[in-house]
């Protein structure tokens, strides 16, 4: 279920792209209160974007707009909205996007293709790990695409390893959608149990919220926990509820593929005009046919490097490398650059480490630091030794480390309302 376009030329994906562009930009100019401001105040006349190199005339959207005037965006009557969902708000208050019919029906295409991507077949069942509630796109999206491809699927929703076990031993699914930690949880739950884990068959997990891979497309040390005990492929999906839209790795496991029918992708410097390729930048994305809230180059906040050689899989789309990091939560911490997905992959090295979170902070000189609070299963000075001399030969320096019970990590994790657990907590201004 590989969609022609994406195994069409380059050439021919561009023109597509560039298509789909002229048809939004006249959309927004009739719909959108939002984007007619921002044409009239920088005086675009839409007629002279053609190109997909004209959009660096256009202003970027800020997640700060979107928080300002999320209502302007909206370019339907209330009426057409069949459904509400809103951010998770990690970076700022969450903002709220409506979905008419249309753009429900989009969505289902999107995640239909992206599970095809990882090997998903109408006669698979998957086993689906994440909430469907509390106004969450994902497991919605997750639900509508796995129907749209033909395959069945069972809605567990987060957490409850006993439920879920019980599910995967008598529906046996063959794949799961799951949060890569928590599969860790279900290795150690059917471990107590006597339940043989590879005779399961479940044959491959769709990761989201954590990363799985390095930056070469190796597997980093939370992967390596999973697959060294459980003989299973695990596929990395990238999403957001603003892109309406999800970047997944094929069977080649090289990055996150770009479905160019639904969104164009920029990776963009500071100056807002796009990086050298092979480099790292902001990925800034415009929508193509979504009818509610569609983006015109939203800037994300996720730092990544595009991948732009064939891959073996027949598909000739961009693919994204893994996360590097939130723009916002770039640290600088003793003369060094970090972002907090690095310190993960070090802090997932210690089997002892049980849960932790990261918290960013202002010092009374305005300079940043670092405290991780680890709930671990021997709390002493030795481990404390080890993992600070972890971070020294890793990264160059080591943040402050506190030991705290694991009821305290968990509810620092998971506050009122949240949909996911929390690691990253920053307190800068």
């Amino acid at each position: 279920m590989i969609p022609d376009i994406e195994k069409a030329s380059k050439e021919k994906i561009k023109a597509l792209q560039e298509d789909k562009l002229q048809e939004l930009l006249s959309y927004l100019q009739t719909h959108s209160a939002y984007y007619q401001d921002v044409f009239k105040k920088h005086q675009i006349d839409i007629k002279t974007i053609t190109s997909l190199e004209d959009l660096t005339q256009i202003p970027v959207t800020t997640k700060d707009d979107l928080q300002k005037h999320n209502d302007a965006f909206l370019c339907v009557p209330k009426h057409k909205i069949i459904d509400y969902v809103t951010t998770s708000g990690t970076l700022g208050d969450p903002v709220t996007f409506a979905l008419t019919d249309a753009d429900l029906e989009r969505l289902a295409y999107n995640e239909a293709i992206s599970f095809a991507c990882a090997g998903v077949k109408e006669t698979d069942v998957l086993q689906l790990m994440t909430t469907i509630d509390r106004r969450f796109m994902a497991g919605l999206a997750y639900f509508l695409g796995v129907r749209k491809l033909g395959a069945g699927i069972i809605r567990v929703g987060a957490g409850i390893p006993e439920l879920q076990w019980d599910s995967i031993l008598k529906f046996k699914p063959t794949y799961l959608i799951a949060v890569p930690s928590f599969l860790l949880k279900l290795i150690e739950y059917a471990k107590q149990h006597d339940i043989d884990i590879n005779s399961s068959g479940v044959k491959g997990a769709i990761c989201i919220g954590e990363s799985l891979r390095n930056q070469d497309f190796s597997l980093n040390t939370l992967a390596e926990k999973i697959t060294s005990q459980w003989h299973i492929d695990l596929y990395s999906t990238y999403a957001s509820t603003e892109m309406n839209t999800a970047f997944t790795e094929c069977e080649a496991q090289q990055g996150g593929h770009h479905h160019p029918e639904l969104i164009i992708a920029e990776i963009l410097g500071d100056d807002n005009t796009p990086v050298t390729p092979g480099n790292v930048g902001e990925l800034t994305i415009t929508t193509l046919g979504v009818e509610g809230m569609p983006l015109l180059r939203f800037k994300t906040g996720d730092m990544v490097k595009a991948h732009t050689d064939a891959c073996s899989c027949g598909r000739n789309t961009m693919r994204l490398g893994p996360l590097v990091g939130r723009k916002k939560q770039m640290i600088k911490y003793k003369g060094t650059t970090l972002y907090p997905p690095a310190m993960d992959n070090i802090l997932n090295d210690f089997n002892e480490v049980l849960s932790y979170v990261i918290e960013i902070s202002h010092n009374d000189i305005g300079t940043d630091e670092i405290c991780i609070k680890i709930a671990a299963s021997n709390p002493d000075e030795t481990l404390l030794s080890k993992i600070k001399d972890h971070f020294r030969a890793k990264l160059r320096v080591s943040p402050k480390i506190e030991f705290h019970d694991k009821k305290t990590i968990q509810a620092i994790q998971f506050p009122a309302m949240s949909r996911k657990p929390i690691l990253v907590i920053d307190k800068r201004a």
